[in-house]
Order: C-alpha cells, then sequence, then structure tokens
C-alpha cells in the first residue's frame, strides 16, 4: 500500500479528504462517500454542511487506535464529494420549509401550490436516493466497502439499498434516538423520519432491523415495531434501567449482538447519542448512549465474528462556535471506519 504524502504522526494535511489520508480510490479497502443533503429536516437543519465540517475536524485527530490498532494501512480513500447534491438541496429545502410551517400552523397542503412544491422535494430526494445507489453500488462492485457521511438520515436509503442488493439477509445495526418508522412524515416520502420505513418496504434483501437507543417515537411506530418479526428493538428506557440495576454494558451488548446475523450494516444517527456529543443536532433528545457505549457495542459486533458489510454517519450539525459536532463526528467516523476494517480481515 503507497501511503503518499500521509504521516499518522505528523501534522494533519488539509488536502479535502477524510483524516488527510492520501489514499488513491484504486488502492483503498475502504472508500467514504458524502451527501451533503438535509431538505426534509423538520427541526433543526445543517447536515448538509456535515461532509466538509467532518473532514476538516478529521485532520485533528490522532490516528493510533486501540480499538482496532493500524487498520487504517489498509486504506481508507474518500470519493469526491458531490456538490451538486448541496445545491440541490440548499435549492429546494425552502419549498420543504414552507410545507413544514403550513403544516405546523395547522393548516392543510391540499392546494396546487404546495402539490407542486411536494412533487419537486419528492423527486429532488428520489433522485438524491438513486445518485447515492449508484455510487455506493460501484464501489461494492470495485470490491469496496463503503461508508456513506450524510446529511439528514434519509440519505442512508441508497446506501443500505445498494449494501443490501449484495448481501442477502443483510441486518441493519440502527442507532438512533429515533424510530425513523413514519411514512412519508410531513408528506415527504423520503423523510428523514422514514427512512426504515422505506428500507423495510422497498428492500427485501433486509432480515433484521435491530433498533438501539430509540426514545421519541409515536404510537403508529411503536405498533409496527411490535408487530414486523424483522424489527428487534432495544428501547433506550429498557436499556438505562438495566444499566441502574446493576446490568453490565458487556452483557447488553452481547444480547443485542445475538439478535443480528451474519452479515451487518451500521447506520448511525448521531442523536443515539446523549446530547453533550451532539449538542447541535437536527433532533436532539435528552438520555442515550454514550460516545464509548456505542463504540462499544459496534466493536462487539467485529468481535463476534460478523462482517460489516458498510455503514453510515449521519444527522450531525455542524456549529461555527461550537466546535464539537464536527469534531465527535469525525472521531466516530474514524472508529467506524476501523472496526468495519477489522470485521472484514
Amino acid at each position: 500500500m503507497n501511503f503518499g504524502f500521509f504521516n499518522p504522526d505528523g501534522v494533519g494535511v488539509d488536502n479535502g479528504n477524510y483524516f488527510g489520508m492520501d489514499f488513491k480510490l484504486e488502492e483503498a479497502r475502504l472508500v467514504l462517500i458524502s451527501a451533503p443533503w438535509d431538505v426534509t429536516s423538520s427541526y433543526g437543519a445543517g447536515s448538509v454542511y456535515a461532509p466538509d465540517a467532518i473532514i476538516d475536524a478529521s485532520t485533528q485527530l490522532d490516528f493510533y487506535d486501540p480499538v482496532s490498532p493500524d487498520r487504517w494501512r489498509e486504506g481508507i480513500a474518500t470519493a469526491p464529494v458531490n456538490y451538486s447534491l448541496e445545491e440541490d438541496s440548499q435549492r429546494l429545502r425552502g419549498d420543504a420549509e414552507r410545507i413544514i410551517k403550513q403544516l405546523e400552523n395547522g393548516s392543510d397542503i391540499a392546494s396546487d401550490y404546495f402539490a407542486r412544491k411536494l412533487r419537486r422535494i419528492n423527486e429532488g430526494c428520489a433522485a438524491m436516493n438513486a445518485a447515492v445507489f449508484d455510487e455506493v453500488s460501484h464501489w461494492i462492485a470495485e470490491g469496496r466497502i463503503t461508508g456513506l457521511v450524510g446529511g439528514d438520515h434519509s440519505t442512508a436509503y441508497g446506501s443500505i439499498k445498494a449494501v443490501a442488493r449484495h448481501n442477502e439477509g443483510l441486518g441493519i445495526l440502527h442507532f438512533d434516538a429515533h424510530r425513523d418508522l413514519r411514512e412519508a412524515y410531513e408528506s415527504f416520502e423520503y423523510s428523514h423520519a422514514s427512512v426504515m420505513f422505506n428500507v423495510l418496504r422497498d428492500v427485501p434483501e433486509v432480515s433484521k432491523l435491530v433498533q438501539v437507543g430509540v426514545r421519541d417515537f409515536c404510537y403508529t411506530e411503536k405498533r409496527i415495531a411490535e408487530t414486523d418479526p424483522r424489527i428487534v428493538s432495544f428501547e433506550w428506557n429498557r436499556l438505562a434501567n438495566d444499566k441502574f440495576e446493576g446490568r453490565t454494558w458487556a452483557s447488553i451488548c452481547a444480547e443485542i449482538v445475538e439478535t443480528l446475523p451474519q452479515t451487518v450494516y451500521i447506520s448511525m444517527d448521531i442523536d443515539a447519542l446523549s446530547i453533550e456529543y451532539c449538542p447541535h443536532t437536527g433532533t436532539p433528545v435528552a438520555g442515550g448512549l454514550t460516545f464509548d457505549e456505542a463504540v462499544y457495542l459496534m466493536d462487539c459486533v467485529a468481535r463476534s465474528g460478523r462482517r460489516i458489510a458498510g455503514f453510515d454517519l449521519v444527522e450531525v450539525v455542524p456549529d461555527m462556535n461550537d466546535k464539537t459536532d464536527a469534531s465527535v463526528g469525525a472521531r466516530m467516523l474514524y472508529k467506524m471506519c476501523g472496526i468495519a476494517l477489522k470485521s472484514n480481515e
């Protein structure tokens, strides 16, 4: 493997790549793909800027990782960021905000005016998902592991669909404060709050959805989670109570891992973590996992002999005056890369 000019003990280089690494795409074992998109964010927007912010913050990492030492040497490359997605997101975001405001005012969106806006949004989101699907599919065909950096959680749909097409019986380990099982939330077919509903509807290769840390959801979502045999739920209330009553996190993780099939996709919504790790995320919710708890669970998946076929990191919202979100996002991304590489040895 040619490391180029990358020095893991040197000053981080701002070269437009995640972690400042200059691995060539044709040599790297893992390719990171960016999806700057947050059209349907229903509360706090800004994850459209996450890929650039995480790239910037990632040059401040130190690269020795005891969880997966030296795995970066297998190659972590950065696919060119598709900034046309960001432009389309910014163009459509204004229309989405008008629809959201109309609904929050208690009014309907039945007029032709809103119907045209909604049609543009749904078509734009479908095109984004198709672009992500095509790029992830390309790198899988080239023999690469893929990681997606969003954007809001809707960006994960195309990534999951592409990985599942190559991995029959895929299981999803879904870290999130929310279930994302709403059908066309706020009339947006590809809403960030609908991604797992859409996956279960459209991707038959997915055999299991294991949700960890969920703590903010509606009655319909709870009913779906209780009646769909593909869904296994580890609600935060249950996990917290188990810990309060003396159960170890190691034993809880062993139980979670046992519900997963042999091949796993990890979908990490950063709001699965406690708010201090992601204070500006789009829909923050009190409670949640620590950074180390999430990393430990992912590492348990790798150490169990299961293979992580792909992953995403979504809903990081950077702030100009507070580097916490981007810094935590960059470090979580690095952990996910190392653990995925370890699981594919």
